[in-house]
């Protein structure tokens, strides 16, 4: 049998670069040579796409050489929207070119169509490996659907809802799931007036609260103010990332501390829940520090939760991922008040961490999914999602 050709994706512009590449060494370890044709394609930090050769040395964190230098008119000067063949950049012609899907160089004249065609990036499906902004957001879901290339993960919208959290908790509230009080504000009404803000805020919720930028992944930007002294500098730091900002209200009050539950979610229109882990922070909460740089922190699989309390949850994770329109994969995050233990729905990540020992393969590993399994069951989901979506029509 033909082998299946899959691009693993990695990299990226967004702050969540190395962990990409961390994710995209385990996929590439792990994933079934016999099966699958690998072909490794790398972004850069400056947004350059890389494959074969550039990309294994993206990965493995060695120099890059630079792509030659092109005379300017010259078709490969066009700006790069896929990937670099062989140090030349490509793009989605505006205009299919042949039936197969691809990315394809560019090329206005005719004539050269044969030649594009010898230099194109051919894969059956691509596994984004990348987080964060740039990857996880719905961007480079939109690239793979208009070069109509099946793909791992969440589609453009799914994607973009996930990743705001301002519209991911009005779609959670739309599905009636519970979730804590939080303010969202702009970055120019706190620049305009600040005082007037904080009053809006102060006015909803009760300190300690959560300042989180809205789009952005993998708790970057986030603290935790205590009092009115430390809400305008978390404020600050949010608005460096982003034009939206999330206040929360902090679960367990200014004495307690929320417990962090998570739960693996695998599946398209049928999705299914893993048993929930819970994670015990070196820190006062979760934030990037935490998950990547400290030792400190603890991950217990499965949670010490109740047997209903652990239905609860993996019943939540499967609405939530739902209620955004997700699929393939997801981990959903969940903060349990340590005193009545009322569960409320935190967050979706459409593209977790993806590493062997990352908590969404781990906690499919400890449900009995084995992690080489778990990437050839998300490729299958990615095909299918593909074919499915094949039944459209998009004319009369």
């Amino acid at each position: 049998m033909k082998k299946l050709r899959v691009g693993i994706l990695f990299g990226g512009r967004s702050g969540e670069h190395e962990v990409s590449l961390l994710s995209a060494a385990s996929v590439l370890k792990a994933i079934d040579k016999d099966k699958y044709e690998v072909v490794p394609i790398g972004i850069t930090k400056d947004g350059r796409w890389l494959t074969s050769e550039h990309a294994e040395n993206l990965l493995e964190g060695k120099p890059i050489h630079e792509p030659r230098h092109l005379r300017a008119g010259d078709p490969e000067t066009t700006p790069a929207a896929a990937v670099l063949a062989q140090g030349e950049s490509v793009v989605v012609p505006p205009e299919p070119i042949h039936r197969e899907s691809g990315l394809m160089p560019f090329q206005p004249d005719p004539a050269l169509l044969r030649r594009a065609s010898d230099r194109a990036i051919n894969v059956d499906v691509i596994f984004p490996v990348l987080h964060g902004t740039f990857g996880e957001d719905g961007t480079i879901q939109g690239l793979l659907e208009l070069a109509d290339i099946p793909y791992v993960g969440a589609g453009v919208l799914g994607s973009a809802a996930g990743m705001d959290k301002d519209i991911m908790k009005s779609l959670f509230i739309a599905a009636g799931l519970p979730i804590v009080k939080h303010v969202t504000i702009l970055r120019s009404a706190w620049e305009d007036d600040p005082k007037a803000t904080q009053k809006v805020i102060e006015k909803k919720l009760k300190y300690p609260v959560f300042v989180k930028p809205a789009n952005l992944g993998s708790s970057v930007g986030i603290s935790k103010a205590h009092d009115r002294k430390e809400l305008g500098p978390a404020i600050e730091e949010a608005a460096k990332f982003d034009r939206k900002i999330v206040i929360e209200q902090g679960v367990g009050g200014k004495r307690g501390k929320a417990r962090e539950i998570e739960c693996s979610v695998l599946g398209n229109d049928e999705p299914v829940a893993s048993v929930p882990g819970e994670i015990v922070p070196g820190k006062e909460f979760y934030d990037y520090t935490a998950k990547y740089l400290d030792e400190g922190s603890q991950l217990i699989i499965p949670a010490k939760l109740t047997k209903a309390e652990t239905k609860k949850v993996q019943d939540l994770a499967v609405k939530a991922f739902q209620a955004v329109d997700c699929s393939g994969l997801a981990r959903v995050d969940f903060l349990m008040d340590p005193k009545t233990r009322k569960i409320y729905l935190n967050e979706i990540n459409t593209m977790p961490g993806f590493t062997s020992i990352s908590m969404y393969p781990k906690l499919w590993a400890a449900t009995g999914l084995a992690y080489p399994d778990l990437i050839d069951r998300l490729i299958q989901l990615g095909m299918e999602r593909h074919e499915d979506k094949k039944k459209n029509q998009y004319s009369r």
